[in-house]
């Protein structure tokens, strides 16, 4: 990349491999997006999904970095209602894996982080300190709960990318939260929202960029436009079929994949029953 690009400025001022990384994310289409530019929008850009690690274990002081980033996240009313496992033991990860259908890379990567909502500690605080819970109970502390998670994690996962690694989150860890609590000896009020899986790319399996929606899809401005542009769908669906097909996958496209994705409960793999699962956990979603 263009290494004297460091403050914002236009994307028609920056060098091709500029054009060239907005073109991955978006589509060859779509690659005009006057971006402004620096060093960290660079880095976010090139983000990718890595289900291919390396054994080599992570340089110490990592895992303590990655939760420091996450910790820096943004928190709603400083509450931080979350709390991340770590995960390295080959046979808690092989269990957890067989929670997700499978997925190999949860086994191969030398650490699995499993990012949790927590509303548990919340709750001790006020036994020991003699206080009321009483607004636990509601959805909105529940909602509160997982975007804390969700922000932690993210910072968590550009901070990896920062040192050369690579991630993948697993949301199939919700396919069956019960069991997960059991493996993890989680509390009453505590889920594991999702997983990570964090390592060293194996070279041998590179994995490139997905592209994402247009912009103009996705960014609305100083209201909802109902529109949805068939237009843009379709060069979406050209940008990610040509992706799938470097990644010799199945050239569905977005439209092909939502049908699947959204099609009935068992599209979503036993994660129909998430409510249920999560009053067994204590939680109460008033």
């Amino acid at each position: 990349m263009n290494e004297t690009v460091k403050t914002p400025t236009s994307a028609t001022a920056v060098s091709c491999d500029v054009t060239s990384a907005i073109a991955a994310r978006y589509g060859a289409a779509e690659a005009n997006v006057p971006l402004a530019w620096n060093d960290t929008i660079e880095l976010l850009l090139s983000h990718r999904s890595v289900r291919g690690f390396l054994s080599d274990p992570l340089p110490a002081g990592t895992l303590e970095a990655l939760v420091a980033a996450g910790q820096s996240a943004s928190s709603s009313s400083n509450v931080q209602a979350w709390t991340v496992i770590a995960v390295e033991n080959a046979a808690t990860k092989a269990a957890l894996a067989k929670v997700a259908n499978n997925q190999k890379h949860m086994e191969e990567c030398p650490l699995l982080l499993v990012w949790c909502a927590d509303l548990s500690r919340t709750k001790e605080m006020g036994k020991r300190h003699d206080y009321p819970t009483d607004a636990t109970a509601f959805l909105e502390s529940f909602i509160v709960s997982v975007v804390d998670a969700a922000l932690a994690a993210q910072n968590a996962a550009v901070a990896a990318e920062s040192f050369g690694l690579g991630m993948v989150y697993i949301g199939a860890l919700r396919n069956n939260p019960e069991e997960v609590a059991r493996i993890l000896k989680l509390p009453p009020n505590v889920v594991a929202a999702f997983g990570m899986c964090v390592g060293y790319p194996d070279p041998a399996r590179p994995y490139n960029v997905k592209p994402r929606l247009p912009q103009r899809v996705v960014l609305h401005r100083e209201q909802y436009d109902e529109s949805l542009p068939q237009e843009a769908l379709d060069s979406y669906d050209a940008a990610l079929m040509a992706f799938q097909r470097t990644e010799n996958l199945k050239e569905v496209g977005w439209t092909g994949a939502m049908k699947s994705r959204w099609r009935d409960a068992k599209s979503i793999n036993g994660r129909d029953r998430i409510r249920s699962a999560l009053v067994a956990l204590g939680f109460k979603l008033d």
